[in-house]
């Protein structure tokens, strides 16, 4: 079969190319650059624990050795401290690190990945579809024929994709403008993040505004100034001042000695693509949506798409297409990033508005601020992970449910399992393999050998429902599970999305779980081409 063409080679296009790789999905990656992008300090995305941890499993490299974890986060509005938040735990911080690193570790991943092939200087130009597949044509040094199974449009805001299959992309431009600066210097807790609202340094109006500081590796930042509404040219003098009376204020009375490392201006826009698949072409990242106001990022959701599609599509690349599945990507997605955007255009107003959140709430100034830890944390509705509960592939309601701290739909905590072959690992490891994951929670069964368990209790009846299962899934054993009672049983998505969780072992539940969350009964056209394949 032919592999899946994804155009575009920035973090959402190599992070798919890799996923579909690892579920054994060839594919060609179309670069119109030449294979590397430039080295740019002032250009850098924070992950959150999800992202990053996909993003390492794909890549198979530690990202903190190249980035930052933060050990903090908190917010001033004028020289009062509104909220502070440690993070204990460093695989729940948020990772800060230069975009040109994250490519660079998923394309040396890639150099390494027979399944991936990288063309570069190949700037696509054509589309053309058919019922069995579909031919892409790229010009320059290597313009040529490119045939695929399916074709994935991650080639960002400007998307070439999406031009050519005639998709609308409304939305709102230049919500927010940032002045970007990255320099290395001597700051007060140099591994936290923080946002000064109203600098008591700077005059009142809407010039006031707000600067971020984000810590990068090696003593370096990053800082962003929320520039007033126009488009007014941000001059490097206009650049370098407002870095000497920020450092100035946060510091004393003297500028502290600083290395400029880079500068830069980043516009805000808020857009999301009518549609998300056309046939056999889909999109993905910023080539199907743009935000990221107030301090969300958009690459989250991008690795998020990614996430989300390459299951999907491995399996019609392995089973023969079932519409279905492919349908639920634009449906999940889709709502997921939607309801982002609502939530940001319903902030926007309050926190942006002449008067702020305190003119028309009076006294909620730290109502105020929350909001800003949602997004800048991802958290809540402006920052969260969406969940997936109005899903087509969620299953019908049964008998046999069972609540736990994870909402159906929602992705599941990262907990330590027992693997078939009876090594311990953690849960999110066992993710992207494109086989569903069946995790049995029971206590007391880390302290005994795998060998006196597993044909213990539940387990040959458990180890034969997931035999049955429509496709292939993985049985693991949870010594616990946040809320869950003893011998729950877990259905997760290979996203790790949880389908459903069950009170004891249920077979017929647990198989029209695993239907449903397949995209139903197969098509008797997939059912032949499986036999066949």
């Amino acid at each position: 079969m032919d592999p899946v063409i994804v155009v575009g080679a920035g973090p959402v296009g190599l992070t798919l190319a890799l996923a579909l790789a690892r579920q054994e999905v060839p594919s060609v990656v179309l670069d119109e650059g030449p294979g590397r992008d430039a080295a740019r300090a002032a250009r850098t995305v924070v992950l959150r624990a999800d992202t990053a941890a996909l993003v390492e499993r794909l890549a198979r490299v530690p990202l903190g050795d190249a980035g930052l974890r933060w050990a903090g986060w908190r917010s001033m509005r004028r020289k009062q401290v509104m909220r502070e938040v440690a993070f204990g735990d460093a695989a729940s911080a948020p990772l800060h690190l230069a975009q040109h690193v994250l490519t660079g570790a998923l394309r040396a991943a890639i150099a390494d990945e027979p399944l991936v092939e990288l063309a570069v200087d190949s700037r696509l130009d054509a589309i053309e579809q058919e019922p069995s597949g579909v031919t892409a044509h790229t010009r320059g040094p290597k313009g040529t024929w490119w045939r695929g199974s399916y074709l994935v449009g991650s080639d960002g805001p400007r998307s070439t994709v999406r031009k050519l299959e005639d998709i609308r992309f409304p939305g709102r431009t230049a919500v927010e403008r940032h002045a970007v600066a990255a320099l290395r210097a001597e700051l007060p807790r140099p591994d936290e993040a923080f946002l000064h609202r109203l600098p008591p340094w700077r005059t009142t109006g809407p010039s006031a505004g707000e600067v971020s500081a984000r810590p990068l590796p090696g003593g370096a930042w990053r800082l962003d100034w929320l520039l007033p509404p126009g488009k007014d040219l941000v001059t490097p003098e206009l650049l370098v001042n407002r870095v000497r009376e920020t450092l100035t204020g946060w510091t004393g009375d003297a500028t502290p000695a600083y290395e400029l490392l880079d500068t830069g201006v980043h516009t805000v826009h808020h857009r999301l693509a009518r549609r998300w698949r056309a046939g056999r072409v889909f999109l993905a990242g910023d080539a199907a949506h743009l935000l990221g106001a107030f301090g969300t990022q958009g690459l989250d959701e991008g690795l998020r798409d990614a996430d989300n599609l390459a299951w999907k599509l491995s399996l019609a690349w392995h089973h023969g297409p079932h519409e279905a599945l492919l349908d639920s990507y634009q449906a999940e997605r889709r709502a997921v990033v939607a309801a982002r955007l609502r939530a940001a255009d319903q902030a926007l107003p309050l926190l942006r508005g002449g008067g702020g959140l305190r003119s028309y709430v009076p006294g909620t100034s730290r109502g105020h601020d929350a909001l800003f830890l949602d997004a800048h944390l991802g958290r809540g509705p402006l920052g969260a992970p969406g969940t997936y509960a109005d899903s087509p592939l969620a299953p019908a309601p049964t008998e046999g449910e069972t609540p736990v701290d994870t909402p159906v739909g929602a992705q599941v905590a990262d907990v330590p399992v027992t693997a078939e072959d009876g090594s311990l690992v953690q849960l999110r490891d066992r993710l992207g393999r494109g086989a569903l994951l069946v995790v049995l929670v029971a206590p007391g069964t880390v302290v005994w050998e795998r060998r006196h368990w597993v044909s213990a209790g539940l387990m040959p009846r458990l180890a034969a429902a997931v035999t049955a299962l429509p496709r292939p899934a993985e049985l693991l054993v949870a010594e616990s599970y946040p809320g869950a009672a003893a011998h729950t049983v877990l259905l997760v998505r290979p996203d790790g999305h949880l389908v459903t969780a069950l009170s004891g072992v249920r077979p017929a539940d647990l198989y029209s779980a695993a239907e449903a969350a397949l995209g139903g009964p197969l098509p008797s056209t997939a059912r032949a081409g499986a036999g066949a394949r």
